[in-house]
């Protein structure tokens, strides 16, 4: 089943352009274009994506920021 911009957009509270940005750098699956001006994304794709990152107890990268590590 695909979904639209909105139904995904109500189902994850990111903006348009960090989707995108995600997607470009492949930590997001990627859109289906079905018409020059229309985009779909597969649910169970989405769906998959959001337990993974429920479950992953992995915080976000912070863009521009390294964590310091401690010398020994």
């Amino acid at each position: 089943m695909l979904i639209n911009r909105k139904k995904l957009l109500a189902m994850i509270p990111l903006s348009d352009r960090v989707i995108y940005n995600m997607e470009k750098r492949g930590d997001f699956p990627k859109r289906i274009v079905l018409t020059s001006r229309n985009v779909a994304w597969d649910l169970a794709e989405i769906e998959a994506w959001i337990e993974i990152r429920r479950t992953s107890g992995e915080q976000a990268a912070r863009p521009g920021f390294t964590p310091q590590v401690a010398c020994p």
